[in-house]
Parts: C-alpha cells; sequence; structure tokens
C-alpha cells in the first residue's frame, strides 16, 4: 500500500486518533541521517523520524460478536477479540519508506464444544496530519479454535509505503526549526510550531500507521458505550 499515489477515500465510520503534535520532538523507534538534534550540548534532543508512527486507534482493537447478531445481552456474546503487542520495524526501500507492523489477536468464544474458525477483518491505515487517510486496506486474521478450547491467538501483519518526499520536512521549515536559538533574543521564547505555515508543514508530512478491526458502525458504537 504505497500512501503516496494511493486515492484518498472517506471512511468516517472509523474512529482515528490524532496524533499529538509537541513541537517537532517525534520519536520513533528508527533514525536516519538528518536527524535533528542539539548540537551545542546539554538542553533538548529533538529526533524526527521519516517513519510513521505506529499505533491502534482507540475502540478500534477489540470487536464482540453476538449471537444472534442483534442482541447486545451479555448472555448472547458469542466471541470476543483483542489486538495487542504491537510492533513497528521501519526500512528504506529507495525512494520509499516501508512501514511492517506486527501484531497478536486474542480470542475468546462461548461454546467451547467444535472446534472452530472464526474470521475477523481489520483496517489497515496510513493517516497523514493525524487526520487525512492517505491509503487504507482491509486484510483479515483467523482465529482457530480447537475442540474443547474457549481461547485462540495468533499473529499478524501489515505493511504501508510513504514516499520518502511527502515524509520529509521542506528545507525553508527545516531551517525555522533547527535555527539556533539563545537566551535574551526576542524570538528565543516563541516557539516555531505557533506559525501556523510551520505546523501545517509538519502535520503533512507526519504519517501514522494505524491498525484495528474493521467494524460496523453497531460494532462501533457498542465499543463506545458499553
Amino acid at each position: 500500500m504505497n500512501a503516496a499515489c494511493s486515492p484518498i477515500e472517506d471512511y468516517s465510520h472509523v474512529k482515528l486518533r490524532l496524533a499529538a503534535l509537541v513541537a517537532i520532538v517525534l520519536l520513533s523507534a528508527c533514525r536516519h541521517a538528518g536527524d535533528l538534534t542539539d548540537e551545542n550540548g546539554g538542553g533538548v534532543y529533538a529526533v524526527r523520524s521519516d517513519c510513521p508512527i505506529a499505533g491502534i486507534p482507540t475502540g478500534t482493537g477489540d470487536i464482540t460478536l453476538f449471537n444472534p447478531e442483534d442482541s447486545r445481552f451479555a448472555s448472547a456474546i458469542d466471541v470476543t477479540a483483542a489486538m495487542s503487542q504491537l510492533r513497528a520495524t521501519c526500512q528504506d526501500v529507495g525512494d520509499e519508506v516501508v512501514s511492517t507492523v506486527t501484531f497478536t489477536v486474542t480470542g475468546l468464544r462461548r461454546d467451547n464444544g467444535a472446534p472452530r474458525r472464526v474470521v475477523l477483518p481489520y483496517f489497515d491505515v496510513a493517516l497523514r496530519g493525524g487526520t487525512q487517510i492517505a491509503a487504507k486496506q482491509i486484510g483479515a486474521v483467523a482465529l482457530d479454535f480447537p475442540a474443547g478450547r474457549e481461547h485462540a491467538i495468533t499473529r499478524a501483519q501489515a505493511t504501508i509505503r510513504v514516499n520518502r518526499g511527502a515524509a520529509t520536512l521542506p528545507t525553508n521549515v527545516r531551517a525555522i526549526l533547527t535555527r539556533p536559538r539563545k537566551a535574551g533574543q526576542a524570538d528565543a521564547a516563541i516557539d516555531p510550531m505557533s506559525d501556523p505555515a510551520v505546523e501545517r508543514a509538519v502535520a503533512n508530512s507526519t504519517f501514522e500507521h494505524l491498525v484495528g478491526f474493521e467494524m460496523t458502525p453497531d460494532q462501533l458504537k457498542y465499543n463506545a458505550t458499553r
């Protein structure tokens, strides 16, 4: 999935969190030449990576299946599943930054009789600037419950590709953010991110790699109100 060229679609039923952009301190698991640091010694070290920030949006990391489907009584809960142990890796591939996440899905069923397979859909999203879905694809994970067992567990993997140019700060914005500031100067206490143009540029070059269960509006509502 290439986040720089895939068509943008409106998936308003998916609740996506807004990543906080706190100055330019965007920490990630990988670093590259050109990361922003304080070269004068001391102070705050700011690191910005081209790697997307991985996460599971609030309300999409667990899912509940009912039988019958239209019931919401606890006695009708058929299967529950939850995502956990999200791990991300990032690597350079030509002009792209490739982000791969792995995660665990653990399931619990009500009826532990015969063997059963439950297939659950999940979304794999490249989110740009905290609000804009740059690309999305749907995957599926299978939980295989052995006979007589209530629990099942499996691992899954998802990958997005982000164009390096789209994830790189413009030169002029980088210069503003890295310009040395000394105490006593008129603009020393002014946060460069207070400039809407700078904040917008940082947001546009910031990507997130998000995964979660692909749910119906009713399932999302249940997660939000239970």
